[in-house]
């Protein structure tokens, strides 16, 4: 996979009803991806009641996907902060590991990233 650009899946959850905050978020990961020269796989977005549970749809079909373009290039889910996957922390690092699982990693459009820390979690799913 060496020499192939990482495969960006951009990810976020959205509670309220006015959406300005989102099409922020999306453009600083637009940009955010661009710079580095990431090929975007597209937007998953958790919206209203969806975006406030640990049974998330979009998460969901992000983690699907992602899981099926790992065995041709490196891939990670791209978030605006670490509070987009969830502000409870524990809930945060059990989404970060399926993520790893699924054969990513995560990153922030302020260069946070637990890439190096993703050897450390056991194994993909079957």
């Amino acid at each position: 996979m060496s020499g192939v650009a990482p495969v960006a899946f951009v990810y976020d959850r959205c509670a309220s009803r006015s959406l300005r905050q989102l099409e922020i978020r999306m453009a600083g990961c637009d940009s955010y991806a661009d710079r580095r020269g990431w090929v975007l796989a597209g937007r998953w977005i958790d919206l209203g009641e969806g975006a406030l549970t640990e049974q998330r749809p979009q998460l969901g079909a992000l983690l699907e996907a992602m899981y099926e373009e790992a065995d041709r290039c490196e891939v990670l889910c791209l978030v605006h902060n670490w509070g987009r996957l969830s502000a409870d922390g524990t809930l945060r690092l059990a989404l970060q590991t399926r993520l790893v699982e699924a054969g990513g990693w995560t990153e922030t459009t302020f260069g946070e990233s637990d890439r190096r820390g993703r050897t450390l979690l056991v194994g993909r799913r079957p």
